[in-house]
């Protein structure tokens, strides 16, 4: 019997940070502060409250490195009365029909393209989500449940579990946030089915993974933005995010002894509560030049949405002008609001 390796802190469920929803993921991934549709279970569970129907649905589907990888999230919100929410959020991100060539030689030395069989890696996650309002005028809070499950095929997989803590605080024309996320760290415990690799693992000199334990260390989020109203048509909402990390091991552009903050600065366009232009710029890097000097680089954003009655949606074209050493992609999303 195969025992568990003790715990390591490392870069563990990405996938986690990559978003939800083409209207904050055209504004470069600002506005956690306001975002008030399904997609604040994600961002800000805080903020579900702030749905402004009984239900909120929303889908996102996304695809990466030539359609490679494929990012799909789906979220649920429900009021069961004014100052209440609850939500449900579904992510996942996979490589699928991955070619298993393991049997494609069989025990006589011959090659039998017959005998190969194909596999995903995927990572998926459930949030489940509960916010209030409190009895202070303009402050709410919220909680996240995080499930994940990840796997390779048959070969390994691992199950994991963490909390985010969120609050936001409205006043006047500013929207305020902070959002906790993985507060207790999240655990997820892998284990190998040593079996099926035994005879790569020996063919090709490598050691077999042992079953191990990762933690995703907490970030903290602190996020405000202001509403701007033009005339009675025009309207601007201007959003800012900083995300603190606390491992000491990222490129970050503002590096304070072990803590590394992140900025996120983004905008929203509204003409007459059905027409949403967005413009942002977030993961600031400083990558490691060829002449030994540390490159800044960046990944600006853009995004256009629509609104008729209670459908939204919406479309972001993230890293423009390819900028960012990550490939640009195209992101759609739909929304539906049940009053």
């Amino acid at each position: 019997m195969s025992s568990i390796a003790p715990a390591q802190v490392k870069y563990s469920n990405e996938f986690l940070s990559i978003g939800a929803g083409a209207r904050l993921m055209g504004m470069g991934g600002a506005g956690t502060a306001f975002v008030d549709d399904a997609t604040a279970g994600y961002w800000n569970p805080s903020r579900l409250v702030e749905i402004p129907g009984k239900m909120d649905f929303s889908l996102m589907h996304s695809e990466y490195f030539a359609g490679l990888a494929k990012y799909d999230y789906a979220g649920f919100a429900y009021k069961p009365d004014a100052g209440t929410a609850i939500g449900v959020s579904l992510i996942r991100f996979a490589v699928d029909d991955i070619p298993n060539t393991l049997e494609l030689i069989d025990q006589d030395g011959n090659i039998r393209y017959d005998r190969i069989t194909s596999f995903s890696a995927a990572d998926m996650g459930v949030l489940l989500s509960y916010a209030k309002k409190t009895k202070i005028p303009g402050l709410q809070v919220g909680a996240n449940v995080k499930l994940v499950y990840r796997h390779t095929g048959e070969f390994a997989k691992a199950w994991g579990f963490g909390l985010d803590a969120a609050a936001s605080y409205a006043v006047s024309n500013w929207h305020l946030s902070a959002v906790a996320r993985d507060i207790t760290g999240t655990f997820n415990a892998w284990s190998f089915k040593k079996d099926l690799l035994a005879d790569a693992f020996e063919l090709t000199g490598n050691e077999l993974p042992e079953n191990s334990l990762e933690v995703t260390v907490p970030r903290l989020i602190l996020a405000a933005s202001r509403d701007f109203r033009i005339n009675s048509k025009l309207s601007i909402a201007a959003a800012f995010d900083a995300h603190f990390t606390f491992d000491g091991e990222r490129h970050v552009i503002l590096p304070v002894g072990p803590v590394g903050i992140d900025p996120y600065v983004g905008g929203e366009l509204r003409y007459s509560s059905w027409l949403f232009a967005r413009v942002g710029v977030g993961n600031f890097q400083l990558i490691p030049g060829i002449n030994g000097k540390d490159n800044l680089n960046l990944q600006p954003n853009l995004g256009l949405g629509i609104q008729y009655r209670n459908i939204y949606i919406d479309y972001a074209l993230t890293d423009v002008g390819n900028l960012s050493v990550a490939q640009y992609s195209n992101l759609i999303s739909l929304r539906y609001v049940l009053k």
